[in-house]
């Protein structure tokens, strides 16, 4: 009975994702008038350049706050389009400028981040519907766990298909396709 526990009994689904902004309904155009002044993806100049990671782009990452803004740009005078509230979250870094990290979420939504706000430990994220995770890296093999969409789950590791992955002591390998996190054939760990 135990081997069919839902994942959502031990992360609760009503912890949101991302919460849009207060007032940003009403500023619609806003995040396109400051997608028009964001950098390009090569900047050249000093200042853009002083705090890059030397990490590969793209790469992912995760959330490492309780509470982080993404921006529409590189900067805090650049307007908040999204209020991430779970630690853990995947994110995919696709640029860097400064202090600042271009990410993409789950749902491909995009913006920009303070690199304090993120962290280099790998966690994917159920995507569309339930997902089963098995004993081993096989479809034949046993069901350990049910995950719900949204689910963020840290990765021990991943090979081929399959990642192995693991939260609230409780782990299983689950097919690379079925969650965002991570690049096709990318090996973890």
């Amino acid at each position: 009975m135990r081997a069919n526990l839902h994942l959502l009994c031990l992360f609760p689904a009503l912890a949101l994702l991302a919460l849009p902004a207060p007032g940003l309904a009403q500023e619609t155009g806003a995040a396109e008038k400051a997608a028009e002044q964001q950098p390009t993806n090569q900047p050249t100049n000093k200042d853009a350049l002083k705090y890059r990671s030397g990490l590969p782009v793209p790469r992912f990452a995760s959330l490492r706050a309780n509470r982080a803004y993404m921006r529409a740009g590189p900067g805090k005078q650049y307007p908040v389009i999204w209020v991430f509230t779970r630690p853990g979250v995947p994110l995919e870094v696709t640029q860097e400028w400064n202090v600042w990290r271009r990410v993409r979420d789950a749902d491909g939504t995009e913006g920009w981040m303070d690199r304090a706000m993120l962290s280099t430990d790998r966690t994917v994220q159920i995507v569309r519907q339930t997902r089963d995770l098995r004993a081993r890296p096989d479809l034949g093999a046993p069901v350990v766990l049910r995950a719900e969409a949204g689910v963020s789950m840290r990765v021990t590791m991943c090979a081929d298909r399959w990642c192995r992955v693991e939260g609230q002591g409780r782990s299983g390998y689950l097919l690379r396709e079925h969650a965002f996190g991570t690049y096709p054939d990318e090996p973890i760990g």
